[in-house]
């Protein structure tokens, strides 16, 4: 945990030079397209202090899920401006597609709205544009990490557990794909344990940053 501490702190950092956005370790949003020359259906504002992208396999399981909870922690404490929040996956299975219909219905058990969202796979023209890739589990780690082109990148791709020291232990968010409603209720809520702890290592850099 005191590596993940110390990798967030640094990340807390760049989004924040003194109260000044450090655009060269942003870079542009130019690049920043889907693989079907589709629109994101949430764009990299320009503008935002931090960049974070949550990729699972298909993103239509996992990653939206975090997507939205993890802007809702955003806008909830009130940095809505100062963070971009997206997600993707390692393969093209599903691009273009919804969530799956359980992600959806457990986000609205729980008063959350994935609807809107639709399916993207992770292009890694994205790592220069991103200062936090989260990842699920160890398989998505290797294939980010070999994606990545320079060690600064690499370090980027982090597992979203490793930063909740609760459920660190248990390394690997499971995927609910081949499961029941039951387990995608259960994986809901590892995944909004996990991003509230990952807000609050991130946060304090985020509050200098628009201070």
């Amino acid at each position: 945990m005191r590596g993940e501490q110390a990798h967030c702190g640094c990340l807390a950092d760049r989004a924040h030079r003194g109260g000044v956005v450090d655009t060269r370790a942003l870079g542009a949003t130019s690049n920043l397209r889907d693989n079907v020359a589709m629109s994101f259906d949430r764009t990299l504002d320009e503008s935002a202090l931090f960049r974070i992208c949550f990729v699972c396999t298909g993103n239509i399981c996992r990653s939206p899920m975090a997507e939205v909870l993890f802007r809702d922690i955003v806008k909830n404490a009130g940095y809505e401006g100062a963070v971009t929040v997206m997600s993707a996956g390692t393969g093209d299975w599903h691009v273009g597609e919804n969530s799956d219909s359980r992600t959806i219905a457990a986000l609205d058990a729980h008063g959350y709205d994935g609807s809107r969202h639709r399916a993207k796979q992770f292009d890694p023209e994205w790592f220069e544009n991103l200062d936090l890739i989260v990842v699920f589990d160890r398989s998505q780690e290797r294939i980010l990490r070999a994606w990545a082109s320079t060690e600064q990148d690499r370090g980027k791709v982090q597992m979203l557990l490793s930063f909740d020291h609760e459920q660190a232990a248990q390394i690997d968010v499971p995927d609910p794909y081949y499961s029941d409603a039951a387990m995608f209720d259960g994986v809901l809520g590892m995944i909004q344990h996990a991003c509230a702890a990952l807000f609050r290592q991130i946060e304090p850099g985020i509050r200098r940053g628009v201070s």
